[in-house]
């Protein structure tokens, strides 16, 4: 896949995000077509949280822009949030909640009609091979399970945008193996996905392209191969 051929999906353009005298994020300038899973690889502390907070609106840059599914973020907020899925590094789950409880609640604030909410649910809870638990509460279900549970409610509303942090950390190799395959099927099916991680296997393993961040700059960018070329 060429991605210069594809519609971008996500446009940052020269963000910068400071913290007092840190510079978190400086100058990152990149893009996310349809249909590619991009990488956001660097060690812990380089700046890909601050950048995915920014990308999904939870933060705002001190300079730079950043379009989300062609909306303008600053301008046209709700619209950019609402053509993006979004899974944290540490999910807020409602512990107490089943996850069909859970998809509902989800589905009620994205104002989806309960057929559409029900009939959703019974897709992504068998995608990710929920049913049998999809009825106790997600406080008894393993770490595994409960990122599952975290990604079928970013996918509820079938967003154009998935931007995930460290989407596989500490998942056993089975469950890690479902997401990358469920990743690839969204980006086959023409969405753009973004994904951090400070692992240079899972970035390898699960994507089209790699940005590399160190110390809050975009140090490189492009396929595993092109960046074995720069050495």
């Amino acid at each position: 896949m060429n991605p210069s051929l594809k519609t971008p999906l996500i446009q940052t353009q020269d963000l910068v995000k400071r913290f007092g005298e840190k510079i978190a994020v400086d100058q990152v300038t990149f893009q996310v077509s349809a249909g590619e899973v991009f990488g956001f690889l660097g060690p812990n502390g380089a700046g890909k949280t601050t950048t995915i907070k920014i990308i999904v609106g939870l933060l705002q840059p001190t300079s730079g822009s950043v379009e989300v599914a062609g909306f303008d973020l600053q301008s046209q907020p709700l619209q950019a949030k609402a053509a993006c899925g979004y899974l944290p590094d540490t999910p807020n789950l409602y512990p107490k909640l089943t996850a069909r409880e859970l998809l509902r609640f989800v589905g009620d604030l994205y104002e989806i009609n309960h057929q559409q909410i029900e009939h959703r649910s019974q897709e992504l809870l068998k995608l990710f091979e929920l049913t049998d638990a999809a009825d106790d509460p997600i406080d008894t279900y393993s770490h595994g399970m409960q990122q599952k549970t975290a990604l079928a409610t970013a996918l509820l509303h079938d967003p154009q945008v998935l931007v995930m942090d460290e989407p596989t950390a500490g998942l056993d190799p089975r469950s890690a193996r479902m997401i990358k395959d469920i990743l690839r099927q969204l980006a086959e099916r023409g969405s753009a996905v973004f994904l951090s991680t400070h692992i240079l296997e899972i970035a390898e393993r699960m994507c089209d392209r790699i940005g590399i961040i160190n110390k809050g700059q975009l140090i490189a960018v492009g396929t595993m191969q092109e960046l074995r070329a720069l050495g």
